[in-house]
């Protein structure tokens, strides 16, 4: 998920760089929320992993 995000990152600054404003601000978007999604996920499983100790 995490390279699913960084993809839509590379994305959005490519557009970006082209002046394409609704595609940069769409891609970055997905990038935000695929990311915290990661982090969530994440945080979760640190947890989870850390109370079968």
């Amino acid at each position: 998920m995490l390279q699913y995000a960084a993809i839509f990152l590379v994305i959005a600054i490519i557009a970006a760089v082209f002046g394409f404003g609704g595609v940069a601000a769409g891609a970055a978007e997905i990038a935000k929320i695929l990311f915290f999604i990661f982090l969530i996920i994440f945080a979760v499983t640190l947890i989870m992993g850390l109370m079968r100790r």
